[in-house]
């Protein structure tokens, strides 16, 4: 029996490296975003708010990161299937959580099959955010 076991978590290059694909992306679709990206622990490793991101949206990005490697890389747009023919009460229950986001813009980061990391993104509209966060992640694997 084995009391630690490894784990593997994004390097501060690997973050920044998302950080620069999901900005490329906002860039490309104009909208001003806050981009975060987090460790499997929750801990955020970068972050980055663009001209003109609306300031509150900071924290939410930073909560979609941590929301994703909370939920063993579950996208933060992926709640919404989960409780499709569930009780009304865990659709109405699960967003009450402190700091969990379940609208688009949390995004995991894979490598090799392991959660490592997550890119949150937030200050566009759920699907711009998306993506964004998607541009991010993939940046990761193109390094």
């Amino acid at each position: 029996m084995s009391l630690t076991r490894p784990q593997t978590v994004i390097s501060l290059d690997g973050a920044r490296a998302a950080i620069a694909g999901a900005f490329a992306r906002a860039t490309e679709l104009g909208v001003s975003v806050n981009i975060a990206v987090a460790d499997l622990g929750g801990n955020l490793v970068s972050f980055d708010r663009m001209d003109g991101a609306p300031l509150m949206s900071a924290s939410i990005a930073q909560d979609k990161a941590v929301s994703v490697v909370s939920f063993n890389g579950l996208p933060t747009h992926g709640w919404s299937e989960l409780f499709a023919g569930d009780d009304d009460s865990v659709g109405q229950g699960i967003p009450l959580r402190p700091g969990l986001v379940i609208f688009g813009g949390g995004i995991p980061i894979v490598i090799d099959g392991e959660l490592v990391g997550a890119v949150g993104c937030s200050g566009g509209s759920s699907e711009e955010d998306r993506a964004i966060a998607e541009a991010g992640a993939a940046a990761v694997l193109d390094r």
